[in-house]
């Protein structure tokens, strides 16, 4: 990843050797570094506990949205930002170098959950937020960034969810940002609950999650942080999805309590909604 150009990733060079996991971290103090997405790293943080217990002492360097978050992984010993002023440390890693630094392979995936939490106080906010359930409660993430590269693949026009939304249950929107035609389908609708103006950085979204018996999403940052939490989470994937979803199955290595739902088809979504909604009527429970 580090032969091209670009401008998604952050190349961040220290003083300090990398560690790829050829010598102990056991009484050193390890650098772990955002570089690319924001799902990357959420998914990436389930090894901070592990170099914990080699006996490292760990520090992250997270975007502002992730650091409340952080905070709550068991191992961190402190949480940085940009422009924070970084203790001294021995070594420093890429996040996505640490499956390369452990060696993982698909059967040794480190895949205890959860290692994501959200605040309690969050969490007891939210709840009174909500108010008494009018059902099964599940989450929604229907599209991603319109800057992402694949975005076009990855991202479902809402009113595609029609059929979806007509099951019974109560549908909560775990996005901050709305394209004009679905805000306009959302307030047509009235069928998807609007928190967006809350959910200011991701220990908000975590704690609104924590509320939900289940999140439906597209790939985006929104899937990865609910498998961490060990939250039921269905990922709707496209035909040609990204590596780590791999081929052919409807399980994750990574995330336990995640299940895929594959386009058959470039493009077509009409059958992986059909199916997640079939899934959900009260005869397939």
């Amino acid at each position: 990843r580090w032969l091209f150009d670009d401008p998604t990733r952050v190349r961040r060079r220290f003083s300090q050797p990398p560690w790829l996991g050829e010598e102990p971290v056991e009484g050193r103090s390890i650098l772990l570094h955002h570089e690319q997405g924001l799902g990357d790293t959420l998914q990436m943080l389930r090894y901070a506990p592990l170099l914990a217990a080699r006996g490292a002492r760990v520090f992250v360097l997270v975007p502002p949205a992730l650091v409340a978050l952080v905070r709550s992984v068991p191992g961190v010993d402190r949480v940085l930002t940009e422009g924070d002023e970084a203790p001294h440390f021995d070594l420093h890693c890429p996040f996505m170098s640490l499956p390369l630094a452990f060696g993982t392979t698909v059967d040794s995936v480190p895949a205890s959950v959860p290692y994501l939490f959200a605040p309690d106080p969050l969490v007891v906010a939210w709840r009174e937020r909500l108010g008494a359930p009018a059902g099964k409660r599940i989450g929604l993430v229907w599209s991603g960034s319109a800057s992402h590269k694949n975005d076009r693949n990855r991202s479902i026009p809402l009113p595609l969810l029609q059929p979806l939304l007509a099951a019974d249950a109560e549908f909560i929107s775990l996005q901050k940002e709305y394209r004009p035609e679905d805000a306009a389908f959302m307030l047509q609708s009235g069928r998807i609950r609007d928190f967006a103006e809350g959910l200011s950085d991701f220990a908000q979204t975590a704690a609104l999650i924590a509320a939900l018996d289940l999140v439906i999403s597209v790939d985006t940052s929104v899937a990865h942080l609910a498998g961490g939490m060990g939250k039921p989470v269905w990922l709707l994937l496209p035909f040609a999805p990204d590596y780590r979803w791999m081929l052919e199955r409807a399980d994750s290595p990574w995330y336990p309590t995640m299940r895929l739902w594959r386009q058959a088809r470039h493009g077509d979504w009409t059958p992986v909604i059909a199916a997640v909604t079939t899934a959900l009527s009260p005869a397939s429970r």
